[in-house]
């Protein structure tokens, strides 16, 4: 099968609605080659540097798939859900969370990219295209998007492959990853096996083994027993 092609978009924040915040979820597409560097694309920025951007947040990838379940869902934005609309920086046709795993490594340009962690949607979301509970369902139907670090930085341009050049023994899915990670009463195997998984950040390894240590110290809670 080839690999899929790519659009690049890059943004700087704005005001977004009335809530005098800055998000920098408005990106243009790119219609030239760009340098992906290990803190991102050249010419994109992020406002709050605590929850996004950063080495490990680098790029942001978003399945153009995504957006036709989205407009099924919200049929009143239908014509606002278009590619690039949510904030990402990579968007492609053929890869989404329940085909790409966490480590996976991908090829793009002069640029080699790894999956470290899927993206948490905030309210940013809802904001940008004015309706209430957008956020909800893409954190329930696991539409995340991700995040990738770069291993080596290179040039890219649209329409360049995107190609998956390695897989590390024992990834797991991104979707995989969410569903346990969202359980009510998750299996503490399941999430032991999920904080190895080969590239998954510090910060959500972290997040998985104190769920660990705290359904440890509360064998009741995991089990369901009253």
């Amino acid at each position: 099968m080839s690999a899929p092609t790519v659009t690049l978009y890059t943004g700087t924040p704005r005001y977004i609605g009335d809530e005098g915040q800055f998000s920098a979820i408005w990106k243009q597409p790119l219609a030239g080659p760009v340098r992906i560097a290990r803190d991102g694309l050249a010419g994109d920025a992020q406002a709050d540097r605590r929850v996004h951007g950063g080495p490990e947040k680098a790029v942001h990838h978003y399945a153009g798939e995504n957006y036709a379940k989205l407009a099924e869902r919200f049929p009143q934005i239908a014509d606002a859900l278009v590619v690039g609309s949510i904030g990402e920086n990579v968007s492609t046709f053929g890869l989404d969370e329940t085909t790409v795993c966490v480590g996976d490594v991908f090829r793009v340009g002069g640029a080699l990219l790894q999956v470290s962690q899927p993206r948490r949607p905030c309210w940013k979301i809802d904001a940008r295209y004015g309706v209430a509970g957008m956020v909800r369902h893409i954190v329930d139907s696991g539409r995340t998007g991700w995040y990738y670090r770069v291993l080596e930085e290179g040039a890219a341009a649209p329409g360049d492959a995107f190609a998956l050049v390695e897989r590390p023994a024992g990834a797991v899915t991104l979707a995989a990853l969410w569903t346990a990670w969202h359980h009510h009463r998750p299996d503490a195997d399941g999430l032991a096996a999920l904080a190895a998984a080969p590239g998954l950040t510090p910060a959500w390894t972290k997040k998985i083994r104190d769920r660990l240590d705290w359904l440890a110290a509360n064998p009741d809670a995991a089990t369901g027993r009253s």
